[in-house]
């Protein structure tokens, strides 16, 4: 059983995990700034990488990623659905999936692992062919680890981090 962090439209290896091997997504670990927890990596209509981060609230020192607020001090949601179409909107399969990204971009969540964790596991019901079940009523079928187990401080030393989100793929493929 592989244990991940959380992870803002992650790239395709880490969706990969969640696809093929249980997994358990670690919510007791301290929340690491400047991280793909809520970053993420596009390329644009050009070809050019960019990044988009979901704002979070103030981080206390060692404030366990369970407890991290998003913050809607601007309109960062309508910033990255902006962005995506803008980037993706001439890509084979935008319009076919675009209808069941935009609903995370118009809802306000207020826990980053509760965000995280709905958008995956359509990403995922994407990736599988399936159709994703939309609304609050969606059981998540990724557990969380509720240990104290502070877990591996993911940094840009792990190759996989600097990967272009698994929409690059999705949208091209």
């Amino acid at each position: 059983m592989n244990i991940l962090p959380t992870a803002y439209l992650p790239p395709l290896s880490y969706i990969r995990a969640l696809m093929n091997e249980p997994v358990l997504i670690e919510q007791m670990e301290s929340f690491e700034k400047q991280t793909f927890r809520n970053r993420c990596l596009i390329r644009d209509a050009n070809g050019e990488p960019v990044r988009l981060t979901v704002p979070v609230g103030k981080v206390e020192h060692k404030q366990l990623t369970r407890d991290i607020q998003i913050s809607y001090q601007t309109r960062w949601q309508h910033q990255h659905w902006i962005t995506l179409v803008s980037a993706y909107q001439h890509t084979p399969y935008f319009l076919y999936f675009a209808d069941y990204l935009r609903p995370f971009y118009e809802k306000e969540y207020k826990w980053l692992l509760d965000l995280n964790d709905e958008l995956n596991e359509t990403l995922v019901a994407l990736l599988r062919r399936e159709k994703p079940i939309l609304g609050d009523s969606q059981k998540s079928k990724v557990e969380r680890r509720t240990t104290d187990w502070s877990g591996l401080i993911w940094t840009d030393k792990h190759p996989w981090q600097t990967e272009l989100s698994v929409l690059d793929t999705l949208f091209d493929e």
